[in-house]
């Protein structure tokens, strides 16, 4: 296949400023939205966003095609985009989608690591992630109030309300797990990160999201047992594979208060480096001896997950933080790797039967001060969100912005509505310097079928009915999403997952403030019904609440 490439010597930055080169701030804020993911990309050079192979574009010559796309993209079009690759753009309406996309979705029976391997060698799909290839993505802070949230969860559930003096060990620093350390941080703790590529830790460190480097294994557990003593919470990383210093620690009798990981287990040919090899090492027997890194990297994801079962045993909180690393170890011969939790049934799910989840606002001029004014309306006006208000003064102080100015704040149905109009709002009346972009993360209510994450352990049994990700596309297409993209799983996660995402742009007319109205309404609405469909209780008492369903 032919593509063309971009130049060495040129890096792709989102756009900043009030200057278009689209017809109109919708289409300049999906492209922004594109650049931006590259900005924060793990390998721009492959477009490869995070977790080792989650991509913005199929290849550069459909990247560059997209860009141009969108930049004559007319109000009353809809561009398709299938897998990372543009197709088409069809006369529409003016409130209908400007782009529609499908990613990575590989019919049922086909849906296995091998073929999917192959339709991506040969250029026909690409794994999109979550927020990867629908340009979506803010950097580590997209997660980063949930795996705060999920250990605040844990404190007040297992430690009296408080991780201080706790010790939470894990590992994984790229783009969702390089939130670990100042989640942990946040939430009191003194916590240590396992991660095999130094390069990943300085990033975390120079972006202010990691205290510190350890030498090696004995000074990151002095380090551990000083902030412990002084009863201080730190952040502590050190370079190591997780396969290695997990069995270690348990060999020395260490056992943490907590344990999860967040390594690229989800995949194991391009993402989990096996024990015994260096990362050069890994990546040339990806191409030399695909077989053998797989199989190399299973044994070494079994041995990390009998080291996790291990210190559960010994009194350890263990919890699966949504990397399928449960899976691989099953795959791999540990026929008790779902004895340990799965963070989102255990710890978040009464959050979605409210329709709360991971909700963002992307500021597409790039200035600072319309996050920090967007901050000031969350606090005035849902002061009865504790949740929030405490995250947004978190944020506010710890935050530092990677790319675009971003937020991300989890609020519930009815509350994103409110806070994005009164943004457009502000928008129109230039209180803000420009039009602001709001999506969310995947994993909410209605939008991920994930029977091994976000739908494990349902009340009905219906783990993994995918019904409810692609009604959620299809319900905020007829409601006017600027974006809609509907998702499944490659590689390692081939037939685990399918989900939605969307996004809207407040521009301050009144066209976007219907936008905005319909379709984060019916998000979150739809959100709430899935669970009250399932039978809890405290989603069926929000459907009363707010009047929804039949």
């Amino acid at each position: 296949m032919t593509t063309s490439t971009k130049p060495a010597s040129t890096r792709i930055s989102a756009a900043r400023g009030s200057e278009l080169r689209c017809r109109g701030w919708r289409q300049e804020s999906l492209l922004r939205l594109l650049e931006n993911n590259l900005e924060n990309a793990e390998r721009q050079e492959d477009l490869v966003v995070y977790a080792s192979f989650a991509k913005a574009a199929r290849d550069w010559d459909s990247y560059h095609k997209i860009v141009h796309a969108l930049k004559n993209l007319q109000e009353s079009q809809t561009l398709i985009i299938q897998s990372g690759k543009p197709i088409g753009i069809f006369n529409t309406h003016k409130m209908a989608p400007l782009v529609l996309m499908a990613n990575g979705n590989i019919v049922g029976r086909w849906a296995t690591p091998e073929n999917f391997y192959e339709l991506q060698d040969k250029g026909l799909t690409i794994w999109g992630g979550l927020t990867a290839a629908d340009w979506q993505y803010i950097g580590s802070q997209g997660v980063i109030q949930g795996t705060y949230e999920i250990l605040a969860q844990v404190a007040r559930e297992h430690f009296k309300g408080s991780l201080k003096g706790k010790f939470v060990l894990t590992a994984g620093m790229g783009g969702m797990g390089g939130a670990q350390p100042l989640a942990g941080k946040l939430a009191g703790a003194v916590i240590l990160v396992v991660e095999v590529d130094r390069a990943r830790i300085e990033k975390r460190v120079a972006a202010g999201y990691c205290e510190l480097i350890a030498d090696d294994l004995d000074h990151a557990l002095a380090l551990v047992e000083e902030a412990q003593k002084k009863g201080i919470a730190r952040s502590i990383s050190v370079v190591g594979n997780a396969a290695e210093i997990y069995p270690e620690l348990l060999k020395r009798g260490v056992i943490p208060d907590v344990v999860t990981d967040q390594t690229s287990a989800h995949d194991t040919l391009y993402g989990y480096v096996p024990v015994g090899l260096t990362i050069a090492e890994t990546e040339a027997m990806r191409k030399s001896n695909p077989t053998e890194v797989r199989k190399r990297a299973l044994e070494s994801i079994a041995v990390e997950v009998q080291a996790m079962l291990e210190f559960k045993k010994k009194g350890s909180v263990v919890f699966d933080n949504g990397n399928n690393i449960r899976s691989q170890a099953a795959e791999c011969g540990v026929t008790n790797a779902f004895d340990i939790d799965i963070f989102t049934a255990r710890y978040l799910r009464p959050l979605f039967c409210k329709g709360i989840g991971p909700f963002r606002w992307i500021a597409l001029t790039g200035e600072p001060n319309d996050i920090q004014y967007i901050d000031q309306l969350v606090l005035e006006h849902f002061p009865e969100n504790e949740l929030a208000a405490n995250w947004i003064k978190l944020a506010g102080e710890h935050i530092k912005f990677e790319a675009l100015p971003a937020r991300i704040c989890w609020m519930g149905h009815g509350e994103r509505t409110k806070l994005a109009l009164l943004v457009n709002d502000a928008v129109r009346d230039k209180k803000l310097s420009g039009p602001i972009a709001f999506t969310r993360d995947h994993l909410d209510g209605a939008a991920m079928t994930h029977p091994r994450i976000g739908t494990e352990g349902m009340l009905d049994g219906s783990d993994a009915i995918s019904d409810w990700p692609l009604l959620n596309a299809l319900l905020n297409t007829a409601s006017a999403a600027d974006l809609v993209a509907i998702h499944s799983g490659g590689g390692g996660y081939a037939g685990y997952m399918t989900s939605a995402g969307a996004t809207i742009t407040a521009d301050g007319t009144d066209e976007a403030a219907q936008r905005l109205s319909t379709a984060l309404t019916a998000d979150t609405g739809l959100g709430v019904l899935r669970f009250a469909d399932a039978n809890y209780s405290e989603a069926q008492e929000a459907a009363k609440e707010h009047k929804l369903g039949l």
